[in-house]
């Protein structure tokens, strides 16, 4: 068996181009464009490599877009103030601080100094409680995407085990929420497990849909995994490749080329998650300017 590959290029191309044709509906009917607001603490190289592909992706579909970028020595007093502005700007529909963040600043602090109803990130405690228990909420833009790609192929998630490697509240925790939640995209049996899980293979071999988002590359192999798994892999890491004009190349956190012989269906790297990470962002930053998620 040689796996299907889950173009994740090509979904969010699709999902870009509904979020467009809202976006114009929207306008036309005499209502301003969206506006996500980024604000870039430091000037880390990957971090700004993401803003500038999330505020193109903006450009792309019609959502206007600012990016702030501020010094690494601003205090977390300072940071949720600024924060607290954009908060109570009527012209900022979507707020997205870009993380990671500098160590003297906690997550969690700067998480919920958003206004949750301007929270497209999906990562305020009332969007991930009002999603653990299926109400309408921002759901955190990769999960969404994940969720999004089982979806659009048509990949059955009731009753199946879904092993989710990675417990991060970013990622692995809401992918494994979502998909036990009761509905069309779920009813899945999770186990979520971590790299530091004993044994993770007697895990990952009895997976029907595996998620791997640890940020460790080749942790999974075709030795861990079952004939006709459907695998998406979120991780995407730097690997010094000098046969490469970069000197490096990306990978994920499965050994592609062994799994996909097992696989039935397989996530790229690059391709896969990525794309569909920025799309959802879009989708959520139009919800957030419609107020179809929190009325007000």
């Amino acid at each position: 068996m040689s796996a299907s590959i889950l173009d994740g290029v090509m979904l969010a191309g699709k999902v870009r181009e509904s979020v467009a044709a809202d976006v114009k509906s929207w306008v036309e009917r005499g209502y301003r464009a969206p506006k996500l607001q980024v604000i870039l603490v430091g000037e880390n190289p990957a971090s700004s490599a993401y803003v500038g592909a999330k505020t193109r992706a903006c450009e792309d579909v019609g959502i206007e877009s600012d990016t702030l970028i501020l010094p690494d020595t601003i205090s977390e007093i300072e940071l949720t103030e600024v924060i607290g502005d954009f908060n109570r700007d009527e012209a900022t529909d979507g707020i997205l601080v870009q993380l990671p963040i500098p160590a003297h600043i906690t997550p969690l602090s700067v998480i919920e100094a958003i206004d949750y109803r301007k929270d497209v990130d999906g990562f305020h405690p009332m969007n991930v409680g009002r999603m653990s228990v299926g109400q309408p909420c921002f759901r955190p833009c990769t999960p969404a995407g994940i969720i999004e790609m089982l979806r659009h192929y048509s990949i059955p998630t009731k009753g199946k085990h879904a092993v989710v490697v990675g417990a991060s509240n970013i990622v692995g925790s809401p992918a494994a929420i979502l998909l036990s939640r009761e509905n069309t995209t779920g009813k899945a049996t999770t186990t979520i497990c971590h790299k530091f899980t004993k044994d993770l293979t007697k895990h990952t071999i009895s997976a029907d849909i595996l998620i791997v988002a640890v940020g460790q590359p080749g942790l999974v192999t075709g030795q861990m995994v079952k004939e006709g798994v459907v695998v998406i892999d979120v991780g995407i890491t730097r690997v010094a490749d000098h046969t490469t004009e970069r000197g490096y190349r990306l990978t994920g956190d499965c050994d592609f080329d062994s799994v996909s012989e097992k696989a039935s269906w397989i996530t790229p790297v690059p391709g896969g998650v990525g794309p569909m990470t920025v799309a959802m962002l879009m989708k959520n930053t139009l919800l957030a300017a419609k107020k179809s998620i929190y009325p007000r």
